[in-house]
């Protein structure tokens, strides 16, 4: 048996309903429709538009006891809407957080636009691990000299820690790329105010970094300049609960997560039946999170969101469907994401057989 309960939370498979016949034409798309239509309909969380963090990160900051279940409440003197998922990311990548804040830093690219500032997805830099390493060694004397703790465990995710950045609060990347940055620039929780401390670190980096080498080769081969850093995710690491007896992701903060919880780690698998096929001692529930909607998502590329979407129903919604009606698999939940909400599925071998329940997938939408 793969699990007495499979959870799936899969980010950005929620087009805005706007878009949704664009981003689903031409799909079929069986398998998700039968669990849609028969599923009993769990937690729906409708999101704000200016909220800092996308929805599955709440969702998992939620489920291990980050944050509170009603109303996103945070720590103390935190942002509303911000998940201090940064110590947990920290611990993922193999660093020690300690009982320090952090946040995690991302070199980034900010493109002029017109008359703003917009962020492009970091995923879209194509930014090698030697020219990020390069341009930390850069960065780290620089912002030392500030007075704030910087490491690297991971060469694209750096953290900091200081006492400077108070409650600091900042934008998950994917929320603010491809849009004006001026509403997502990091600011001061409590008073709403940007933070000098903050400014400065960034400015200092900015221009360590123009025209450096790697920029310059960077250039020349038609990529974005690395010119600036991103602020998001501050908190303190603080004792977490897993639902999950296992969990497979490759979400530095899912797996951070996870890890504080003492539950049993490993990266997504490629499919359903890889999944089942995986040797473990472990019984009870699990949770695996895949992510191959991203990037299209995020670049508005509905063409290759909808290649990602037939590979989901073929690699996981069609044979975890099939592994349901045989007994194999005890009960299936689905955590489907959007920009700004998400919506909670929960399916049994038993409903299957309800054959009145006829919800269609297009009434998940968000608008």
């Amino acid at each position: 048996m793969p699990a007495d309960r499979l959870h799936l939370l899969v980010p950005f498979a929620l087009p805005p309903a706007a878009i949704a016949s664009t981003a689903l034409s031409g799909l079929d798309y069986p398998a998700l429709a039968k669990l849609a239509a028969r599923a009993t309909l769990g937690e729906q969380v409708i999101g704000e538009d200016f909220q800092r963090t996308l929805p599955h990160e709440r969702w998992v900051a939620r489920q291990f006891g980050v944050l509170a279940a009603s109303a996103g409440a945070n720590a103390a003197g935190a942002a509303p809407d911000e998940a201090p998922l940064a110590p947990y990311m920290l611990l993922a990548d193999g660093g020690a957080p300690g009982d320090a804040t952090w946040a995690c830093i991302q070199p980034v690219h900010v493109r002029i636009a017109h008359d703003h500032l917009v962020l492009i997805d970091p995923a879209a830099l194509e930014l090698t691990d030697s020219d990020a390493a390069t341009l930390y060694e850069v960065a780290r004397p620089l912002i030392e000299e500030l007075g704030v703790r910087i490491v690297a465990p991971a060469p694209q995710r750096w953290y900091v820690s200081s006492e400077q950045f108070g409650t600091l609060a900042g934008a998950s990347p994917l929320r603010a790329s491809g849009r004006n940055i001026e509403i997502w620039l990091p600011h001061e929780a409590q008073s709403g105010q940007r933070s000098r401390p903050w400014m400065k670190v960034q400015n200092e980096v900015q221009m360590a970094w123009f025209e450096h080498a790697v920029n310059e080769a960077r250039e020349a081969r038609g990529l974005p300049a690395v010119n600036s850093i991103w602020f998001h995710a501050q908190g303190a690491l603080r004792a977490v609960a897993s639902p999950f007896a296992r969990v497979r992701s490759d979400a530095a903060a899912t797996r951070g997560l996870a890890l504080a919880a003492k539950a049993e780690v490993g990266p997504a698998p490629a499919t359903f039946q890889a999944f089942a096929n995986a040797a473990t001692t472990t019984a009870g529930a699990a949770l695996v999170e895949l992510d191959p909607f991203s990037a299209a998502f995020i670049q508005q590329d509905w063409g290759r969101w909808n290649a990602a979407f037939a590979q989901l129903e073929q690699d996981w919604f069609s044979p975890a469907l099939a592994a349901l009606e045989a007994g194999a698999l005890g009960a299936l939940d689905l955590t489907l994401c959007g920009d700004t909400g998400s919506v909670t599925l929960s399916v049994t071998r038993g409903d299957l057989r309800k054959f009145w329940r006829r919800r269609p997938f297009a009434s998940l939408f968000i608008e």
